[in-house]
């Protein structure tokens, strides 16, 4: 049994006026009306629900029964169109980043730049680069920030992303084969990691695997094996340099917007400034 909402305003309006007459009046109809509602609510009911020989017209005692539940219908039916005309939240800018990445200057501009918009919600993926260029090709990401070997045409900014081979600072000199801590397959270091390896010909095998960068991190510190990681992802960790490799090229961190206009072109631009000051950071810390 589904109760019309219309009907039920009918109910409310009349037992708080105690008029069918001033029932009208407040609905803005007329007096049938509002009795050819209140009709189709007692038939859908089952019961009467207004005493019509009474002066006020009151509730009957099955009216009585109804009544806080339609007063809390038509309240909730209020609320639910308050909130739907509200448009807070309605706009999501998609988002996708690698986790070195989400940072707190990160999260600061998106309070910068989507804070005042009350209609925009921001949406942040987290992952691999190669997944996170998917997403953003496929249409599912309005904004990309990839690690990648070189920029693709149709980039927002691109700057230096600084690499190195790394082990724990206790480690002692490795086996042969060298112990590998790697991301997971389809990972860029992972693959960039295995091709200069080879290029060295040194015999070596997989460790420890990790499917977040934060796991990496912390089997090479422990002393798993060495890895080929972004410098800033090493900065203040218990690592070292690696005396096996010597340095390796930049790879590119780079970002890309659908749009260059409205919201989305104005986070890209503002994500931009936050990779641009990092970019400075970092060339300052490698030595």
């Amino acid at each position: 049994m589904m109760l019309d909402t219309r009907l039920l305003r009918a109910f409310v309006t009349i037992v708080e006026t105690g008029s069918f007459t001033r029932s009208a009046q407040r609905l803005n109809t007329t007096q049938s009306t509002v009795s050819q509602q209140l009709g189709r609510l007692e038939e859908t009911l089952g019961h009467e629900l207004i005493s019509r020989s009474a002066r006020p017209a009151r509730p009957t005692a099955a009216g009585e029964r109804l009544l806080g539940y339609a007063r809390r219908i038509l309240a909730l039916e209020a609320e639910a169109q308050a909130a739907l005309s509200d448009p807070a939240g309605a706009t999501a800018v998609r988002i996708g980043l690698p986790e070195d990445l989400v940072t707190r200057e990160m999260a600061q501009v998106f309070a910068q730049v989507a804070g005042p918009r009350r209609e925009v919600r921001i949406d942040v993926v987290a992952g691999l680069s190669r997944d996170l260029n998917s997403r953003f090709y496929a249409g599912d990401l309005d904004i990309v920030v990839v690690k990648e070997l070189a920029p693709a045409p149709g980039h927002v900014a691109s700057f230096p992303e600084p690499i190195g081979w790394f082990e724990a600072r206790t480690a002692r000199p490795w086996p042969d084969p060298l112990p590998l801590v790697t991301f997971p397959p389809g990972g860029l270091y992972r693959d960039a990691m295995f091709e200069r390896i080879e290029q060295l010909q040194r015999r070596w095998y997989v460790a420890f695997s990790g499917s977040s960068l934060e796991s990496v991190l912390i089997a090479v510190e422990s002393g798993l094996g060495v890895s080929l990681l972004p410098r800033a992802a090493a900065l203040d960790r218990r690592l070292r340099a690696c005396p096996l490799f010597g340095r390796e090229p930049a790879m590119a961190t780079t970002i890309y917007a659908r749009e260059p206009s409205g919201v989305v072109g104005d986070l890209a631009r503002a994500i931009s400034e936050v990779l641009a000051a990092r970019s400075l950071r970092l060339s300052r810390a490698d030595p």
